[in-house]
């Protein structure tokens, strides 16, 4: 019996957090799995519902890069209705035309991109960091990471920073697949394959604290009233109840409109080797804000950090719910989460339309387990 019976799917838009993730996420497994699926009640709780730039962007570059059909689509529209096509090879450039985030519009992309028949090249324009996302060297330095047992190379170079309200950043994600959905005669097959052949996301325990890493990215305009280096000093010396190496980098860049970001990341090793199968690696992030002095900026990040580390899960409250779709292709997989957020549940009930899994939640720890 098959659980890939090309029937439409139906979503309730407004389910969990009622946000946009809903739709990328859909976007992504029902690209991967050739399920056409339909969402009404889109963001129907937040005060602007419907479609935004970046969704609409995201399903513009699925109908060009796997020839999907969609029904007629506009900002604002609260339901549609997605057939999707096969993924194809090859190098797009892609414009959400706003600062709209980049990061947000890979959520609906990655995921097939991984499985294409050849190498897939996405440049892509918008906002490199913004409110309510990760930002692009989240993606690089944490999520990139546990998502290199899918691929044969994987590499994202941040090309230009872009900041709110006018964006202008660029970043370009390379993908050579390491396993091609066209080699399986049909998806149930391609699934055991990798389940038979690459290792579980298995992030249970934090193990030791090695170092802590950060990137402060600033706008060029704040470097002389040392912005940068006033956020780093803050962090480091919040940091530095522990006694390990604390560098963070500091980077001023050019973009249209003034912004930056603090990003920092601890990183921990078992039996003195850091598991590079499964490194445990765990961020907190914050953004410049016009009423946050850069002292409270530096140490507001590093109190972040410091209670992630303290809650001794082995992985952060950002990555979690990205890492649930990657889980669910990978049965038995098995993270534990300082806590479950909205995200993670809207997640797991759009992942487990799409494929054969459920996911148990016990004590903070997250399994997904083959139904």
């Amino acid at each position: 019996f098959s659980f890939f019976l090309n029937i439409m799917i139906e979503l309730d838009g407004s389910y969990g957090e009622g946000g946009g993730a809903l739709v990328r996420v859909a976007l992504a497994l029902s690209t991967l799995t050739n399920q056409p699926f339909s969402v009404d009640k889109i963001r129907s709780g937040r005060s602007d519902p419907g479609l935004k730039a970046q969704h609409l962007t995201a399903i513009k570059a699925l109908l060009e890069i796997s020839n999907a059909h969609c029904d007629e689509i506009k900002l604002g529209s609260t339901q549609f209705s997605f057939q999707p096509g096969k993924i194809k090879s090859g190098t797009y450039h892609i414009n959400i035309g706003t600062a709209g985030s980049i990061t947000l519009l890979l959520q609906a992309l990655i995921l097939p991109s991984l499985f294409a028949p050849g190498k897939v090249t996405l440049i892509l324009k918008g906002g490199t960091c913004g409110k309510w996302q990760a930002s692009v060297d989240y993606l690089q330095n944490l999520l990139l990471p546990q998502l290199q047992r899918f691929a044969q190379r994987m590499e994202l170079k941040i090309l230009k920073r872009g900041y709110y309200p006018q964006g202008g950043g660029e970043a370009s994600l390379e993908m050579s697949p390491k396993y091609k959905l066209k080699d399986s005669p049909t998806f149930d097959q391609f699934f055991q394959k990798i389940n038979f052949d690459i290792p579980k996301i298995e992030l249970k325990e934090q193990g030791k604290l090695e170092q802590i890493k950060g990137i402060i990215n600033i706008s060029s305009e704040l470097a002389d009233k040392e912005v940068a280096e006033r956020i780093q000093k803050s962090a480091q010396n919040t940091l530095k109840s522990y006694s390990v190496p604390i560098n963070i980098r500091v980077d001023y860049t050019s973009s249209p409109s003034i912004g930056g970001e603090i990003l920092l990341w601890a990183i921990f090793s078992k039996n003195e080797d850091i598991d590079t199968k499964n490194p445990i690696f765990l961020g907190s992030s914050v953004l410049l804000e016009k009423n946050k002095t850069s002292e409270q900026i530096g140490k507001e990040a590093a109190e972040q950090l410091l209670q992630e580390i303290r809650s001794e899960a082995a992985v952060d409250s950002y990555l979690s719910d990205q890492l649930i779709p990657f889980m669910a292709l990978l049965p038995d997989s098995q993270i534990k989460v300082a806590k479950i957020t909205e995200h993670t549940l809207t997640n797991i009930y759009v992942v487990e339309k799409f494929l054969p899994v459920k996911f148990k939640i016990e004590n903070n720890t997250i399994l997904s387990q083959r139904s």
